[in-house]
């Protein structure tokens, strides 16, 4: 590459959206010393982990769980910056209280899964004899993968899948065997029988997208999450996470545009080479809905990954994309409530879940019998598990005086047709039943009636808001063959100086892995095909360094430039 600085430094990079994981490239790449504009086509960054604001409430209009915080501390490390002063760390007790569906319709049987793990264990051994020792040995176990995949798979762009292999992971092989070829609900049955406890170390699961009868054993490592390590929460609510990176990214000098909509990624023909054997083409921009064409040397795409294969970039240049993705499984898609209620509901923790008896059942109806499922084979559960968030317990400004925030999550058929318009009334029907399970449940008979103000969102509206897949909620399912190398990489095979980033890539969905996923961008621009964390703080200036920089385009260190 030619331009005024050595490496990547001066490289023109536009990142479509602005959810965690394009802010996140962002900044780093901004630091690294590339010219950075953000594009994010709605009025605020934050993709699905959004912000709503009505009627004196705030609500996460996305993810709620802040797990994983040594990742969280090692991105704005590498920034610089120390984590405590941008966010206000409060340790829920109880992590989370959980309300199991009884046999006879009587009042369900609770669980409060606190923040001491001795406490646990003793309330696990008194649903099962015996079961408090096996969990915190299940437990232990989980930390050991946990800690196993932090350090050889979560960091790794798997460009050179050996550099994952050390003497710890061989050692461990066997072990990592079964933990790839089992379920999840496998690995929990072998060690607790009553079905109770069966949940609660299956319903991680969740997160992923999926149901512990399809995630690989492996995900057994996020009981470590909640059961060692312990859940925490960001006073002022999950935005604040965005807000910080926000900050940090325009600190950096990142140029970030709101109601930028991208419509197309710019693609010029180039030809096959030895290190791009399926090269058709290369990015040299986006084009807006206003026919803007910002041009760049490099294009991370932090949109839906679906709809930059098959919508943004341009046919000749997306291959069988539309064909691959028909191989593929969305997973869970969700209905979300988001309540302001009238009157205090200690019945509810910060976090609960509610289970129904019919766990498999439940999770064939909203995921099917297999990836392939059709939508139409999928159904809507007339009783759900479902998940009730209760801000206000740990934040009171969530909510006006004398006055609660609720947030339901029903995880629900990936089917955008699924509150379209002509289904609005169906959306907000279940709505209304599942707040009525909710309250009946938690012993809060009237808890609908209770609502001041609410909205209900649901997979039509993620397919319309966020360009989702089928309106999935958290993107691809973590089955093993959507996992780890499996999973779709970060560099387009045809187009490869587009890179992805966000839950449609290596590592995976939620918060933390889009941030990892954005380290592995910086990596991947750098060359480094290691299985470690870059070192943290990242000089200024550190895509200096990147190896083979000519292979992502020409031109770096050019002026920005816009055609029109």
């Amino acid at each position: 590459m030619s331009g005024d600085g050595p490496g990547l430094v001066g490289a023109r990079v536009v990142v479509v959206g602005g959810g965690i994981g394009g802010l996140a490239t962002a900044a780093l790449l901004a630091r690294g010393g590339a010219q950075v504009t953000l594009l994010e086509r709605h009025d605020r960054v934050g993709g699905r982990a959004g912000l709503l604001e009505i009627d004196g409430f705030r609500f996460d209009t996305g993810p709620s769980w802040y797990f994983m915080p040594e990742v969280f501390a090692h991105f704005f490390a590498l920034l610089g910056e120390r984590i405590e002063d941008h966010l206000d760390l409060v340790r829920l007790d109880p992590s989370y209280r959980v309300f199991f569906e009884s046999p006879d319709g009587s009042a369900p049987d609770v669980l409060d899964v606190g923040a001491d793990p001795a406490a646990n264990w003793a309330a696990f051994d008194r649903l099962e004899p015996g079961a408090g020792e096996r969990m915190r040995e299940y437990a232990a176990q989980s930390s050991e993968a946990y800690r196993m995949a932090l350090d050889h798979f979560l960091y790794t762009t798997f460009a050179r899948p050996d550099r994952a292999v050390s003497g710890e992971v061989l050692r461990r092989g066997a072990t990592l065997a079964g933990l790839l070829t089992r379920t999840l609900a496998d690995r929990v049955e072998r060690t607790v029988a009553d079905p109770r406890l069966r949940q609660v170390l299956g319903y991680h699961a969740v997160f992923l997208g999926s149901s512990p009868y399809r995630v690989p054993a492996l995900y057994s490592l996020m009981s470590h999450l909640d059961l060692v390590d312990g859940v925490r929460f960001p006073r002022g609510g999950m935005y604040t996470v965005i807000e910080a990176i926000e900050r940090l990214a325009r600190k950096h000098g990142v140029d970030i545009r709101t109601g930028a909509e991208v419509v197309a990624v710019e693609v010029e023909p180039a030809g096959r080479s030895r290190r791009h054997p399926r090269r058709t083409g290369r990015a040299r921009g986006v084009r807006l809905s206003t026919g803007e064409v910002i041009t760049a040397d490099v294009v991370v795409s932090g949109a839906d990954r679906h709809h930059t294969e098959t919508v943004l970039l341009p046919p000749e240049h997306s291959g069988d994309a539309a064909a691959a993705w028909e191989r593929r499984g969305p997973g869970i898609s969700a209905l979300l409530v988001l309540a302001g209620v009238r009157g205090p509901l200690p019945e509810l923790a910060h976090h609960s879940l509610f289970f129904t008896r019919d766990w498999p059942g439940n999770f064939r109806d909203v995921l099917g019998d297999d990836t392939a499922s059709t939508v139409a084979s999928l159904r809507v559960p007339e009783v759900a598990s479902m998940y009730v968030s209760r801000t206000s317990a740990t934040d009171p400004g969530s909510a006006p005086p004398g006055h609660e925030n609720v947030f339901v999550l029903v995880p629900f058929p990936a089917d955008p047709a699924l509150g379209a318009p002509d289904d609005r009334a169906a959306l907000e029907a279940h709505a209304d039943r599942y707040l009525d399970q909710a309250g009946a449940w938690a012993g809060i008979p009237d808890l609908r009636a209770r609502v001041v103000t609410r909205r209900v969102v649901g997979p039509a509206d993620f397919a319309a808001d966020l360009s989702a897949w089928r309106g999935t909620a958290l993107g691809m399912e973590h089955t093993l063959r959507q996992s780890a190398m499996f999973r779709p990489g970060h560099v387009d095979p045809r187009v490869p100086n587009l890179l992805h980033v966000g839950g449609g890539t290596i590592p995976g969905v939620g918060l933390p892995m889009c941030l990892i996923s954005a380290e592995l961008v910086a990596k991947r621009l750098l060359g480094d095909t290691s299985a470690r964390r870059l070192p943290a703080p990242l000089r200024r200036g550190f895509l200096a360094a990147a190896r083979r920089p000519e292979r992502w385009a020409a031109g770096a260190g050019a002026t920005p430039s816009v055609d029109r």
